[in-house]
């Protein structure tokens, strides 16, 4: 009787304990340097500072105990995809567009996201585990099914030496038992305390209601139009030259052509690995620029 008691009370107190999942939770990372010191370091570990606590992760996603594998190898690369030496699986998705919002202010044609957004798409639609990747870190964990299909048999077979194997490959599915979001929600309860609430960040397959990718740059643009036109050009991609150094440069937003023109992607505006303007804090949200007074939407458009 005494225990069941204890256990209610315990109830009790649980249930009176708001999930922290709601909210936008201040960062471990320092996001300073280093792609490293970010949330696109998916070890969930910093060599200083201190950091996630990598136990809580360890049985949800491999850790490799190397950054950048979670999305670049430097042999046997996804070679379904045009990214450079690409190590995520790219599952083959049809994406519902802009377009298909039936919106009438759209005068430009849409279509698929290319390339530089199904680099991020390939965990932010949801779909693929942070840790599906064709190349394991070493010999022998290689597996060219991967580069379009999640196989958690072959993820299984990656030893942690830091602490307990993954049994569970996470993405960033919807709240269930499963995915990111079953910590990562306000959906989550006690569990989610302390978590910070990534549903912004599940994009989904739904593309409605996300600025347009693949969104072609209108031909007419300068002065008197809409739109601002890109001063610098390298190889087929366009760009905003903001020092007129005819570099694209890191801080400076692109529009990427996969060979029907330059577009709008994830990437035009986003850098994974963050963008340090005068070599302090990465920008939020892993922006080229600051959006401070719609600098970024500026840079395009002319209103």
């Amino acid at each position: 009787m005494m225990f069941l008691r204890v256990l209610f009370l315990l109830a009790l107190v649980f249930a009176s304990v708001p999930s922290r999942a709601d909210v936008d939770i201040t960062s471990k990372f320092s996001n300073q340097g280093s792609v490293a010191n970010t949330r696109h370091n998916m070890t969930q570990r910093q060599s200083s500072g201190g950091g996630p606590s990598a136990a809580i992760m360890d049985p949800y996603r491999n850790d490799y105990q190397e950054v950048c594998v979670y999305c670049h190898t430097p042999h046997a690369a996804n070679t379904t995809v045009a990214l450079p030496l690409w190590n995520r699986t790219i599952k083959v998705t049809t994406y519902t567009t802009y377009e298909q919002l039936g919106t009438s202010t759209l005068t430009q044609s849409v279509s698929q996201p290319g390339p530089n957004s199904l680099a991020c798409l390939s965990c932010h639609d949801g779909q693929t585990a942070v840790d599906s990747i064709v190349n394991m870190p070493g010999s022998g964990g290689y597996s060219a099914a991967q580069m379009t299909a999640q196989n958690n048999s072959f993820l299984n077979t990656w030893t942690n030496t830091r602490g307990p194997d993954a049994s569970v490959h996470l993405g960033m599915s919807a709240p269930d038992n499963t995915g990111c979001l079953a910590c990562h929600s306000p959906d989550a309860g006690f569990v989610g305390a302390g978590a910070t609430d990534f549903r912004a960040f599940r994009i989904g397959t739904d593309l409605t209601n996300d600025h347009p990718v693949g969104v072609t740059f209108p031909t007419n643009n300068g002065p008197g139009t809409d739109f601002n036109t890109p001063g610098g050009t390298k190889g087929s991609t366009k760009f905003y030259d903001r020092n007129g150094n005819n570099h694209m440069d890191k801080d400076e937003i692109r529009l990427y052509d996969s060979g029907a023109g330059p577009k709008v992607e994830c990437a035009s505006c986003h850098d994974p690995h963050g963008v340090s303007p005068g070599g302090g804090a990465f920008n939020p949200t892993f922006l080229r620029v600051s959006n401070t007074g719609s600098a970024v939407c500026m840079t395009c458009h002319s209103k």
